[in-house]
């Protein structure tokens, strides 16, 4: 199709900027380019030059996570009885998870969860584009930490699994697992959207309720309230008792969260909840040093410079004399 001529001189008579009339999704795609993604937020599709530090990023949050969760069991049963007490069992990998958050939240989001992926997206402060990669590497992360287990203290029956407690059917540890999931992602989605300003306690209140929600559910379901933690470790594993119940009741938990955020906040996509999902990593700062760089010099009492050799003192001071005396000679001739 051939575009009309266009006159010289002709002026537009719309008001609307011209930015604002090309569509917001190619309008965001377009000023992407050479921007990092966590810039143009949930509509960036085309510049991803970060996103494989992104991706280790949850790869390794989610194997230091799944190594203490199922990590615990598999100890137990090696070792016999109870060598590891069972509220330890569920506190550990709520510490894990707050630690994850503060030392790396900044570069992915510290999703550590396919439920809190997708619920972010359905929230609209992560892009759907990246969804899939970040399940990928969840699950990723889940199998390399059971597969380290396994490796290191070896295979103990269903021990690292999580289970539906004894008496308790799958339908029941189904919908426990989304009560519980529920919960969590509606934390995770509350301290993430900026409205409490919790900052990096946004990691204590995360770790909080994992510790309270394991300490009194893991009886019934075993708390996964995390598909790539309950079905990373039935893969390498080989058992796939109830797998489905730790599938569906998580994602549907977090659904549900976000209906929940939706009536408290209203809409997502702000700042502050894109930057939560993404991570600050090429908005705020980009790899490399931090700060200024250390440059040698010496430094006395309360990081003032340190005071110069005697040598360097008196040289100074006899060039401040020439340079002085000169100067007074020249005006004297003046």
């Amino acid at each position: 199709m051939a575009w009309p001529p266009r006159t010289a001189g002709a002026v537009n008579s719309n008001p609307v900027a011209p930015q604002q009339q090309v569509p917001h999704r190619l309008d965001a795609a377009l000023g992407s380019f050479g921007r990092p993604n966590s810039v143009v937020r949930q509509f960036d599709f085309l510049d991803d030059r970060y996103e494989g530090r992104r991706l280790f990023s949850e790869v390794l949050g989610t194997f230091f996570l799944v190594l203490v969760a199922a990590g615990g069991g598999m100890v137990n049963a090696r070792f016999g009885g109870h060598a590891i007490p069972a509220p330890a069992l569920v506190v550990a990998p709520a510490l894990m998870v707050m630690a994850i958050i503060l030392f790396m939240g900044t570069v992915s989001g510290a999703h550590l969860n396919p439920a809190v992926s997708v619920a972010f997206a359905l929230r609209g402060d992560f892009p759907w584009k990246r969804v899939p990669a970040y399940i990928a590497a969840q699950f990723v992360g889940a199998v390399l930490a059971t597969l380290l287990l396994w490796a290191l203290i070896g295979k103990h029956g269903s021990a690292g699994l999580t289970l539906p407690g004894p008496g308790i059917s799958v339908p029941v540890a189904m919908v426990w697992e989304m009560v519980l999931t529920a919960g969590l992602v509606s934390v995770i989605l509350g301290t993430a959207s900026g409205a409490q300003q919790v900052g990096p306690l946004a990691a204590i209140g995360v770790g909080s309720y994992i510790a309270l929600a394991g300490l009194w559910g893991s009886l019934v379901s075993g708390a996964s309230m995390n598909p790539a933690r309950s079905l990373g470790p039935a893969l390498v594993l080989g058992d796939g008792t109830a797998w489905w119940a730790y599938l569906v009741g998580p994602l549907a938990g977090g659904v549900i969260a976000v209906g929940i955020a939706h009536i408290l906040r209203g809409p997502g996509g702000g700042t502050h909840g894109t930057q939560a999902a993404e991570g600050t990593l090429g908005m705020l700062w980009v790899p490399g040093r931090i700060g200024e760089p250390v440059t040698g010099e010496p430094l006395g009492h309360a990081g003032t410079p340190a005071e110069a050799p005697p040598g360097q003192q008196s040289g100074q001071s006899g060039q401040g004399q020439q340079s002085g005396q000169g100067q007074q000679s020249g005006q004297g001739h003046a």
